[in-house]
């Protein structure tokens, strides 16, 4: 009965892993006709074949560029994504009821509070003369420590239409600084481990930019 070899031993054959002695007795097996091992054999040698392929092949390097800034993209906006979900909305004063004959007593005034961790977050939102740019009055108090305030941080303001505005807390968490805009704002500031706090405020004073929604 003839003896064959197993699939193991036909993979070492391919690798050139075994003993000049073995190789010999294989080579043997093989010219004596045993077609079972040759097709294992002629397996293996396909399945080597491919890897040297694989190997060798390197995309283009457009491709590569295209596919690291889709991937970059994604997780600056899983990131962003994250930031917002930490934080949560605790006032808003055009969720309030209007008391009748008061509606465009702050038609253009917005008042606003989050917690942020750490921070509790004051915003106070003021569209100027001719609705083109609003004023965005904010506090940043640590709800950890009450006593502490969060002074010195680094605050930017985006209009989401390509202006950006930067400034820094003072001594008591206060900024105050002016935007153009068209109706979206957004709010970010470090955090926890200095990652980013975004507060996204999606047509700031509704629909029309002089109604309450």
């Amino acid at each position: 009965m003839m003896k064959h070899f197993s699939p193991e031993e036909w993979i070492d054959f391919v690798n050139e892993m075994i003993s000049a002695t073995k190789k010999q007795e294989m080579e043997e097996h093989l010219s004596k006709g045993c077609k079972r091992c040759s097709k294992t054999l002629s397996i293996w040698q396909g399945v080597r074949r491919t890897a040297k392929t694989e190997g060798n092949y390197q995309p283009p390097n457009d491709l590569v560029r295209i596919a690291k800034a889709a991937f970059a993209g994604s997780l600056l906006a899983e990131d962003q994504k994250r930031a917002e979900s930490a934080v949560e909305l605790l006032f808003d004063s055009f969720l309030q009821p209007v008391l009748e004959g008061a509606r465009s007593s702050a038609a253009g005034t917005r008042q606003l509070l989050y917690r942020a961790d750490p921070f509790q977050v004051d915003l106070q939102l003021e569209t100027q003369p001719g609705g083109k740019s609003v004023v965005v009055t904010g506090q940043l108090l640590n709800f950890r420590q009450p006593d502490i305030v969060g002074g010195n941080i680094q605050v930017m303001l985006s209009n989401l239409r390509g202006i950006v505005v930067r400034t820094v807390t003072n001594q008591f968490g206060e900024f105050r600084e002016a935007i153009e805009t068209s109706g979206d704002l957004e709010l970010m500031f470090p955090g926890v481990d200095d990652k980013p706090v975004v507060i996204s405020l999606r047509d700031a004073f509704g629909p029309s930019g002089d109604e309450k929604p």
